[in-house]
């Protein structure tokens, strides 16, 4: 059964969170290193459907090509 994560993380001292669907906290945390090794994981929680629905987040693949993107 897969279940929303959001995941926290510093990379370059910037930080920023991603939306990842995994078994458990664990895995998606090794996801989010897994595409980011640079990354210092902060924080691993299950989505608040009502709050994250306010204030959304990236997901995996929308947060890696946002940072790609010249500033």
């Amino acid at each position: 059964m897969m279940t929303a994560y959001l995941v926290g993380m510093t990379v370059k001292a910037k930080t920023d969170s991603v939306s990842v669907d995994a078994e458990d906290a664990l895995i998606a945390a090794l996801k989010v290193k897994h595409d980011y090794p640079a990354a210092m994981i902060t924080y691993v929680r299950k989505r608040n459907a009502r709050g994250d629905r306010r204030h959304p987040h990236l997901g995996l693949l929308e947060g890696e090509a946002r940072r790609r993107k010249p500033a």
